[in-house]
């Protein structure tokens, strides 16, 4: 029993130094203040027409799971609040 009073002991000692070492770095150092520059180039800062994505993807949770499929694989008209994928340059 000695043995483990003797070592609980030690580890408590150890943890009050590391405790007080961090006490004293809290107290004592002071890290400074120090002005920095970053420089952002124009062309992050200006939208680019080329880079905005052709499809602007939004949630839509009015739609219902027993909406009917497309017939004979054609495409479906996309209704009004569906998602559409645009060719770069083809009208609305």
């Amino acid at each position: 029993m000695p043995t483990l009073i003797r070592f609980v002991v030690i580890l408590l000692v150890l943890v009050g130094l590391a405790y007080g070492g961090m006490f004293a770095l809290v107290a004592v150092v002071d890290p400074g203040e120090k002005e920095i520059t970053v420089r952002i180039p124009t062309r992050d800062l200006i939208a680019a027409p080329e880079r905005e994505p052709l499809v602007r993807r939004e949630i839509d949770t009015s739609r219902t799971a027993d909406s009917p499929p497309p017939v004979d694989g054609a495409p479906a008209e996309p209704a009004d609040g569906d998602v559409r994928t645009l060719e770069p340059g083809a009208p609305e």
